[in-house]
């Protein structure tokens, strides 16, 4: 609720791949977020939420990252359309044991083209080649196949023995960095 402002994060990177362009979340993504977490799509990451200032909360929670970190998850948008199609990014939260690489496609038309992976990838290389990590994880719900194979088609390793934030019943998944 930008009231006609033109409002983005300064100094926050761009990436692109292919296909996609990743950026910081910025105003203009409120509705697509908010219609994501209304929905089924957002039951591993604290969804559905019906309320509105719950996903308000939520969507601050992801531009506040950046601020407070100075990184954080990217919108996924179409290089052609513009359009956002999800999130992907190197995250971290207060609490969370480990730095995490996380994904989310926020509709049922971006599922099945390859766009988690093609924005996972890109995230997790700026993680590494940028901010300098070594090791990240994934943490994911034992119930959701979908990222459970995206965490295996990146090459990342289940790691029984690592902590999880705040003790949730996650699985972690390893990724490494080439110098690690």
């Amino acid at each position: 609720m930008t009231h006609g402002l033109n409002v983005t994060l300064q100094g926050t990177p761009v990436l692109t791949t292919e296909r996609l362009m990743l950026r910081a979340p910025e105003p203009g993504d409120w509705p697509d977020w908010q219609a994501m977490l209304a929905s089924e799509r957002s039951l591993y990451i604290g969804g559905p939420l019906a309320e509105e200032g719950k996903a308000w909360r939520s969507f601050g929670h992801l531009i506040g990252h950046w601020v407070m970190r100075g990184f954080g998850m990217f919108v996924l948008c179409d290089k052609v359309s513009g359009r956002a199609l999800g999130m992907a990014g190197p995250w971290r939260p207060a609490g969370w044991p480990e730095p995490e690489i996380g994904w989310n496609l926020w509709t049922d038309e971006a599922e099945g083209k390859g766009y988690a992976l093609e924005g996972a990838v890109a995230a997790r290389d700026f993680a590494f080649s940028t901010l300098g990590w070594r090791s990240c994880v994934s943490y994911i719900d034992p119930a959701n196949a979908r990222s459970i194979a995206l965490a295996k088609r990146l090459g990342a390793i289940l790691d029984e023995g690592a902590p999880t934030p705040e003790n949730k019943p996650v699985m972690v998944w390893r990724h490494h960095g080439a110098a690690a």
